[in-house]
C-alpha cells in the first residue's frame, strides 16, 4: 500500500507529490503551519488526502501546545482550525475533517477532559479519519468493480488514486479492484494539464501496480472515444453538490461532454465526505484560482511570452446530466441525484 500520509510522534509525514515521478521524497512536517503550507503548495493534494492532512495537522499542532489551561487551549484550537480552513477552498473534505475535529474537541471539553486528555482525543480522531478513508476507498473499489466490463479500456483524468487519499484511491480504487478481478485491459491516463497529475502521478501509481497504462494529452480523449477505444470513464471529485453536479480537476467537464457525445459511461467515485448537501448545485461551488506560473512555466523553462495573461482555475464543474453514476462506499447512486443523494444521507 502506497504510504501517502502518516502521523508519527513528532511529525506528519507525507510523500512530496510535486517531486514524483522523478524522486520519491517524504516531507516531515514538524508543526501545524508546515502541514498547512504543504496542503497549500500541493505537497499533498486530492480531496480525501487534504482532509486527512488537515486533521493530522490540527492534532499535531495541539499535541505540541505548551498551554495548561483548557480555555487557552480551546482558543489555540480554534485559531488552528482557521489556519487549515484557509489552505484550499474547493475540496469539501478539508472542511468536513475540520468540522469533525471540532465536534470531537467540543464533546471532550463538555465531558470535562484535561488538556492532556484532549490531545489524545484529537490524535485518535485524526487517525480514525485516516483509517476510515482507507476503508471507504476499498469499499468503493468493490462497488465500482461491478460496473467495469470484461477487458475494459478505462479513461481517467487527474489523479484520484492512493496519492489523493489515505491509500488505495477513489477512481483508481475502482480500477485497482477491477484489475484484481482480471477485468482491466488498459487504462488511459490524461496528462491533466497544467500540473500534470495524470502523467506524473496516476501513471506512476498504475505502473507500480503493473496495470497497463497509456498516457495521453487531454485533447486526445475525444478521438479515442470516437474510435471506440474507451469503454468507461472513472474520475474522482473534490466536491459533489446536492443535485449531483461536481467539481474536479480542470478538464473533467470536457471529458464528460465527450463521453456523453459518444455514449461512453461516465462515473464519479468519491466518499461520502466529498458530498456537500449544503451546496445546492455546481454554480455554488467555489473554484480555486492557481498561480499563473503553473501555465507559463515548466519547471524553470518559460513556455509563454511575457505580457500574455493566464486564466488558471484548478477545477471545473461537471453538470449531473453528464454523470452515469456516483460510486460511494455505500453503493452506486443513480439519477435523479437530488433524490438518491438525499436518500443516502437520510439513512
Amino acid at each position: 500500500m502506497l504510504p501517502t500520509i502518516e502521523m508519527q510522534a513528532d511529525a506528519v509525514v507525507m510523500i512530496d507529490q510535486r517531486k514524483l515521478p522523478a524522486q520519491e521524497i517524504y516531507v516531515h512536517c514538524k508543526t501545524a503551519n508546515e502541514v498547512a503550507r504543504a496542503i497549500k503548495t500541493m505537497v499533498i493534494r486530492g480531496a480525501p488526502a487534504i482532509g486527512v492532512a488537515a486533521a493530522m495537522g490540527i492534532a499535531l499542532g495541539m499535541r505540541r501546545s505548551k498551554v495548561s489551561g483548557t480555555k487557552q487551549f480551546a482558543i489555540d484550537f480554534t485559531r488552528l482550525c482557521e489556519v487549515m480552513a484557509e489552505t484550499r477552498p474547493t475540496a469539501v473534505n478539508l472542511f468536513w475533517a475540520i468540522e469533525r475535529m471540532k465536534r470531537t474537541f467540543s464533546s471532550a471539553v463538555l465531558s470535562g477532559q484535561s488538556v492532556e486528555e484532549l490531545k489524545v482525543r484529537l490524535d485518535v480522531e485524526a487517525q480514525a479519519i485516516h483509517d476510515e478513508d482507507l476503508a471507504s476507498c476499498q469499499a468503493m473499489g468493490q462497488w465500482g468493480a461491478e460496473i467495469v466490463p470484461e477487458h475494459a479500456r478505462i479513461l481517467t483524468h487527474c489523479n484520484a488514486g492512493a496519492l489523493a487519499t489515505a491509500g488505495y484511491g477513489t477512481a483508481l480504487g475502482v480500477i485497482r479492484a477491477a484489475a484484481a478481478q482480471g477485468k482491466v485491459q488498459k487504462v488511459f491516463a490524461d496528462e491533466t494539464r497544467p500540473f500534470m497529475q495524470g502523467a506524473r502521478l496516476t501513471a506512476w501509481e498504475l505502473v507500480r501496480d503493473h496495470i497497463p497504462t497509456t498516457v495521453i494529452t487531454d485533447s486526445m480523449a475525444g478521438p479515442l472515444m470516437r474510435d471506440g477505444q474507451i469503454d468507461l470513464v472513472v474520475v474522482g471529485a473534490d466536491r459533489i453538490a446536492a443535485n449531483g453536479d461536481f467539481a474536479n480537476k480542470i478538464g473533467t467537464y470536457t471529458v464528460a461532454t465527450m463521453a456523453k457525445a459518444h455514449g461512453v459511461p461516465f462515473y464519479v467515485a468519491a466518499p461520502l465526505s466529498t458530498i456537500d448537501m449544503k451546496t445546492p448545485n455546481g454554480q455554488s461551488i467555489p473554484i480555486e484560482q492557481r498561480s499563473a506560473r503553473e501555465v507559463t512555466h515548466l519547471g524553470a523553462i518559460q513556455l509563454t511570452p511575457d505580457g500574455a495573461s493566464v486564466w488558471n482555475p484548478s477545477f471545473d464543474v461537471t453538470p449531473h446530466a453528464l454523470v452515469t453514476g456516483i460510486i460511494t462506499e455505500r453503493g452506486i447512486l443513480r439519477a435523479p441525484y437530488h433524490d438518491s443523494l438525499r436518500a443516502l444521507f437520510a439513512e
